[in-house]
């Protein structure tokens, strides 16, 4: 759990470690979670959908693509379905590195998921790739000359246009061997409208890090240079997955798996 339990201003982290259903959050962010529920009722679906659609992720490249190493960067509190969890269900002896800017969350990480030789937590963020990719400890687990697969769950949301998020992500792939994978989930604001976006946005303006929502075609921009696995950019639920029965709900988190040639 996060340092500032004394601190009113909510932790977006935390935020959606209580819309999983998590217990690692305090009343500020149970407070800011209402809000955004009240404004985006299908908040909570959509979270847990974007959990999913990693897990299924995962599972694609551990079984189908032969990834056995991963980096998930901003991975936030540990939750049921961590990625070496999923990925060690079919490839026992698969690596992860896990990235978070947040100490006591790297704390936390380090205590609970990195009690097996392979996995690791590092300090790092996402907005210093050369940081991460140069980091001892993660360079002790992961062989940056090998096909590794980068996850980025959930979190280029919170990056703002003036930290160059493109350009982020394309330092992260080109500091990956070819054969290499990126994941990313990310919110889009199309089918809530420009109002609930705005106020969500203010809303997350008062937490610890901004909300940024960006369309498919912005999206899409990450995923430039790559070859983009069916179906593409797809609402999270989607992806990889039966349609629900009924009516299709409202798209608030897309995702995508890209490989690089």
């Amino acid at each position: 759990m996060t340092s500032d339990a004394g601190s009113r201003r909510p932790n977006a982290g935390r935020i959606y470690n209580f819309l999983l259903g998590g217990k690692d959050n305090y009343e500020q962010d149970r407070q800011a979670a209402g809000q955004l529920l009240a404004l985006v009722p299908d908040a909570r679906a959509a979270a847990r959908a974007n959990r999913h659609f990693l897990a299924c992720a995962v599972r694609f490249l551990a079984e189908d693509a032969g990834i056995g190493q991963f980096i998930d960067i901003g991975m936030g509190l540990p939750a049921p379905g961590n990625v070496h969890q999923v990925a060690r269900e079919l490839d026992p002896l698969a690596r992860v590195a896990y990235v978070d800017n947040d100490p006591v969350v790297v704390s936390h990480a380090r205590a609970l998921l990195c009690t097996a030789p392979g996995v690791c937590t590092v300090e790092g963020d996402l907005r210093d790739p050369p940081g991460i990719v140069s980091h001892p400890d993660l360079l002790a687990v992961i062989d940056l000359s090998a096909p590794v697969a980068i996850v980025l769950g959930a979190v280029l949301h919170h990056v703002p246009d003036e930290n160059s998020p493109h350009k982020l992500v394309d330092l992260l792939m080109a500091a990956l061997a070819p054969g290499s994978y990126l994941v990313i989930s990310h919110a889009t604001g199309e089918d809530i409208g420009a109002d609930a976006a705005g106020q969500v946005r203010e809303l997350y303006a008062q937490a610890s890090a901004p909300a940024v929502f960006r369309s498919r075609a912005e999206v899409a921009g990450f995923f430039e240079g790559l070859e983009l696995v069916a179906p593409g950019i797809v609402d999270v639920a989607a992806w990889h997955a039966d349609p629900a029965p009924g009516e299709p709900g409202r798209v608030i988190v897309v995702g995508g798996v890209g490989r690089k040639p």
